[in-house]
């Protein structure tokens, strides 16, 4: 199976994802629900999934009735196979498939390393790498039953480049994990027109951000603080990497697969 050459697709097909449905895990707030709004606002059905089933309906609603698209919301736990496995089933239901899915869901905990725990440590590798190989093999599964192809958008982090500062080891190296699943699963997934792409983003004002930073002690806070402002003059905000994920899920990256995109305002350069 070769790649579709949309050369001669015009500009507004080529952003479109109309007829097309997405699944955006962690999607209630923050980077997740921006991703959800800017993928309903080029047309695609949107499945929400988020342990906040709450916000995450709150969200659904928001964005339905902004764009007129379907936008559903339902719980999920992405350290459970079967949790995945369900909103697969649900996607389907609802939506009528898989054509785009996007690991957002993640922990972002500060635990020293003498500090850290077997548990802790096996919590953020649940949530962080392990819940986006299982939502990538559920999402890869559905995508070859359809045999219509796909796209899984992984959200890695600057953290997947380089280490960032004491008290992160686990993010760091869950990082690191992802971008690396994305090399591979572009490999094993290409032969059934499935692109797999990583987005990076540098640090983004969210509602867990801004908890997590206000959480570190005083020294490690003025330290992360002191390299939050970007080469670009402002700290990044959720809708700059939403328009990332939106670009890698439309046919403008058609020709891309294997790659993990910086929105990182030159922080790794």
């Amino acid at each position: 199976m070769a790649v579709t050459d949309v050369s001669s697709h015009p500009l507004a097909d080529l952003i479109s994802l109309r007829g097309r449905s997405a699944v955006v895990t962690g999607g209630a707030q923050g980077l997740g629900k921006a991703i959800a709004r800017r993928l309903a606002e080029a047309g695609a059905s949107v499945l929400i999934g988020d342990l906040k089933v709450g916000q995450a309906e709150t969200a659904a609603v928001e964005l339905s009735a902004s764009y007129g698209t379907k936008v559903i919301a339902a719980g999920l736990d992405v350290t459970d196979s079967a949790s995945i496995a369900a909103m697969g089933a649900l996607a389907v239901q609802e939506l009528g498939g898989v054509d785009i899915w996007v690991n957002n869901a993640g922990l972002y905990p500060n635990v020293s390393l003498f500090e850290m725990t077997d548990e802790a440590w096996d919590q953020v590798m649940a949530v962080n790498l392990r819940g986006v190989f299982a939502s990538c093999r559920e999402a890869a599964r559905r995508m070859i039953d359809a045999g219509n192809g796909g796209v899984l958008i992984n959200i890695v982090s600057t953290a997947g480049f380089s280490g960032v500062a004491p008290g992160v080891a686990a993010y760091v190296a869950s990082k690191h994990g992802v971008r690396g699943l994305v090399r591979q699963l572009a490999i094993e997934l290409a032969p059934h027109d499935i692109r797999v792409l990583g987005v990076a983003p540098t640090f983004c004002e969210t509602e867990g951000n801004t908890a997590a930073l206000a959480a570190l002690p005083e020294r490690v806070r003025q330290e992360i603080s002191a390299t939050l402002m970007s080469k670009l003059g402002r700290v990044g905000v959720p809708d700059d990497i939403a328009r990332v994920v939106l670009f890698a899920a439309s046919d403008m990256a058609a020709f891309m697969t294997g790659s993990t995109l910086l929105a990182d305002a030159g922080e790794v350069a």
